[in-house]
C-alpha cells in the first residue's frame, strides 16, 4: 500500500505516533488510508448538507475494511460569487482544488479518495485530482436540491431570482411577490435545481464511470444520496483491492461518452471547458472539434430549466442517468461500451429493467430537436471556436443579424441592459472576461438573465470571452477565442458593426472585410491585466485560452 510509506519500519515511529495522536487506533493503523476529500462549507447550499455524507461515506469505508481521513476541500457558490469581482475567482478555484487534493493525498501517502463534491468548479476540480493522481477513487456528487414553490408556482434559483429582477424592473411583478420568490427559490441544501454545471457535470461524472448509479439526480436531502454514500465508502476498498485507477476508467471513450449525454441532455456550455481540461489531465486527446463532430449526431432528448420547466427533481424521477443511458447506448454508434467504479458497463446498465420516463426522457427516434444542446461555432470572430447552448434559444432566432454594442466589462453592460440601452436587434459584446482577460473567464448570469427578464431573450444577441452560468439562456455565445488580451477579433469590435450569427451552419461572422480587420488588429493594445497581485495575477499568467479548457500547465 502507497500508506506503508508512512506508516511501516522503525523510521517511521514518529509518523505512527503523530497518527495516533490524531486518533488512529492500533487496530485500524495497518488498514489501507483512504481520503474522503470534502468540499463542505456553511457557505455554498450545495455543499451545507455534507456533514451527513461525510459520516455515510465513512461508515462505508470502515465496513469495508478501510481507515477513513476527512480534510477539506474549499468550495466557491458560483451564485454567491455572480455579478462582481468575486467571479474572478470560481473558475481559477478548480485548478486551485486539483492542486490541494493532490498535495494533501501525496503528502499524507493515501491509498486511495472519495471525492465529495456538489458544485460548478468543485467536481472537475476534483475530477482532474483524481486522473492526475490516478490512484482509486470514486465521486461522490452531494445531489440537487428541492424545487422552490411560491404560490403553487415552481421554482429555481435562476427563474425564482435572476430573471425575477429583470421582471420587477418591468413592473411585472411587485416587490412583495419578488421578495416570497427570493425567500422560497432555494428551499433546500443542494446544488440548484436546474440542468445548470453543477447538475451537468454531476451527470456527465455518473456517465464517465466515476460516481455510482443514480448519484448524479438523487435529492441531496434523500435517504437515497446517504446509501449511494455508503456504498460508494465500501466500494472504495474494492477499487484499491483490485487496483482500478481513474486512468483506466476516464478514457478517451468515456469522455466521449460524456459529450454525447451532454448535447443529449443540453448541459451547461461549462462542460466543454471542464471535461477539456480534465481530458488535458488524463493525456486523452479531446479537442473542440470532438464536440463539433459529435454535435452533428446527436439530437435533443431532455430539455430542463432553465430552457424548460422541468427540474433535476423530474429526471430523478424519470430514471436518472441510468435511464438516460439506457435510451443512447446502441442508439448512438459512438456511444461506447465503457466501465465504471461500479462494476457495470454501460451495455450491462442499458439492458437492466430500469424505469424510463419518456416524456421527460424522449426516444431517439422521437427527439425535442434534431439539434444537440450545445455547439461550436467558427467564423473570423472566434477562429479558434466559441460556443452556445443551443437547447436555450428559441427557433425563430437561430440565425440573427444585429449591431454591436461594445463593453470591456461585465458591469458596465449590466448597467446598460438595467438602464434600458440595449434594444431588439443589438448585439451585446462583452470582451476582456475570458481567462486572462477576467482574469478567471467570469459567468455572464447577470445581464443574461437581465436581458430574458426584460422580455428580450430572443430578440438581443450577447457574445464573449468570458463565460456563461449553466443557468443561462437565450442567444448567448461565449468562449470565444481568442480572447481579446490574446489579440482576439473580439477586442477590435467597434459599435455599430454587424455582426452574423448562422447556429445550424455553425457560424459567427464579423460583417466587415479581412483587410479592415487586419487593419484594425495591426493598431490593437489589449488593455493591460486588472490584477497586480496575489492568485489572480498568477493565474493569469499561465492559464490557457478557452478552447483549450482555460488550463494552468506550465
Amino acid at each position: 500500500m502507497r500508506s506503508d510509506e508512512i506508516k511501516k519500519g522503525l523510521e517511521r515511529t514518529p509518523h505512527r505516533s503523530l497518527l495516533f495522536g490524531s486518533g488512529v487506533s492500533e487496530r485500524q493503523i495497518n488498514k489501507r488510508f483512504i481520503g474522503i476529500a470534502s468540499s463542505f462549507s456553511d457557505l455554498v447550499p450545495g455543499h451545507a448538507g455534507m456533514r451527513d455524507l461525510e459520516r455515510q461515506i465513512e461508515k462505508g469505508i470502515h465496513t469495508g475494511g478501510g481507515q477513513a481521513f476527512i480534510f477539506g476541500v474549499p468550495a466557491i457558490c458560483d451564485g454567491i460569487a455572480m455579478g462582481h469581482s468575486g467571479m474572478n475567482y470560481s473558475l481559477p478555484s478548480r485548478d486551485l482544488i486539483a492542486d490541494c487534493i493532490e498535495s494533501v493525498a501525496n503528502a499524507h501517502k493515501l491509498d486511495a479518495l472519495v471525492l465529495l463534491t456538489n458544485c460548478d468548479k468543485i467536481t472537475p476540480g476534483m475530477l482532474m485530482a483524481a486522473v492526475r493522481l490516478d490512484i482509486p477513487c470514486i465521486v461522490v456528487t452531494a445531489g440537487p436540491m428541492l424545487d422552490g414553490k411560491c404560490h403553487n408556482q415552481t421554482l429555481t434559483m435562476i427563474k425564482g431570482t435572476f430573471e425575477a429582477i429583470g421582471k420587477y424592473t418591468k413592473g411585472e411583478i411587485d416587490e412583495k411577490l419578488l421578495k416570497e420568490m427570493e425567500i422560497t427559490s432555494c428551499p433546500s441544501a443542494g446544488a440548484c435545481q436546474g440542468l445548470y454545471t453543477a447538475n451537468t457535470m454531476a451527470c456527465l461524472t455518473e456517465v464517465m464511470g466515476m460516481s455510482l448509479p443514480y448519484c448524479a439526480t438523487a435529492s441531496a436531502v434523500s435517504a437515497k444520496t446517504k446509501r449511494i454514500a455508503f456504498d460508494s465508502g465500501v466500494i472504495i476498498n474494492e477499487l484499491v483491492e483490485k487496483d482500478i485507477r481513474p486512468s483506466s476508467i476516464i478514457t478517451r471513450e468515456a469522455i466521449r461518452n460524456a459529450i454525447i449525454a451532454d448535447l443529449a441532455m443540453g448541459g451547461s456550455t461549462n462542460s466543454i471547458l471542464h471535461l477539456l481540461a480534465i481530458a488535458n489531465e488524463a493525456g486523452v486527446d479531446i479537442t473542440l472539434k470532438d464536440f463539433d463532430e459529435l454535435s452533428h449526431k446527436v439530437p435533443q432528448i431532455i430539455k430542463l430549466d432553465p430552457s424548460a420547466s422541468m427540474t433535476m427533481t423530474d429526471l430523478d424521477n424519470a430514471g436518472g442517468i441510468p435511464a438516460v443511458i439506457k435510451t443512447v447506448y446502441g442508439k448512438i454508434p459512438e456511444m461506447k461500451d465503457t466501465k465504471g467504479v461500479s462494476g457495470l458497463k454501460l451495455s450491462e446498465i442499458a439492458a437492466s429493467d430500469i424505469w424510463c420516463d419518456n416524456d421527460v426522457i424522449r426516444k431517439i427516434d422521437n427527439p425535442i430537436t434534431s439539434n444537440p444542446g450545445l455547439a461550436v461555432l467558427y467564423g473570423n470572430l472566434a477562429p479558434n471556436g466559441a460556443v452556445i447552448k443551443i437547447s436555450g434559444v428559441e427557433n425563430d432566432c437561430m440565425v440573427f443579424k444585429g449591431y454591436a454594442k461594445t463593453f470591456d466589462s461585465e458591469e458596465t453592460a449590466m448597467k446598460a441592459i438595467m438602464d434600458d440601452e440595449i434594444n431588439a436587434g443589438d448585439v451585446v459584446v462583452i470582451r476582456y472576461e475570458g481567462p486572462k482577460g477576467g482574469p478567471g473567464m467570469r459567468e455572464m448570469l447577470s445581464p443574461t438573465s437581465a436581458i430574458v427578464g426584460k422580455g428580450l431573450g430572443s430578440k438581443v444577441a450577447l457574445i464573449t470571452d468570458g463565460r456563461f452560468s449553466g443557468g443561462t439562456r437565450g442567444l448567448c455565445i461565449g468562449h470565444i477565442s481568442p480572447e481579446a488580451p490574446d489579440g482576439g477579433v473580439i477586442g477590435v469590435i467597434k459599435d455599430g458593426d454587424e455582426i452574423y450569427i448562422n447556429i445550424p451552419e455553425r457560424q459567427l461572422t464579423l460583417n466587415i472585410s479581412d483587410k479592415e480587420i487586419q487593419d484594425r488588429l495591426k493598431n490593437f493594445v489589449p488593455k493591460p491585466s486588472k490584477v497586480k497581485k496575489g492568485y489572480l495575477k498568477r493565474y493569469s499568467s499561465v492559464v490557457s485560452s478557452s478552447d483549450k479548457g482555460a488550463i494552468t500547465s506550465l
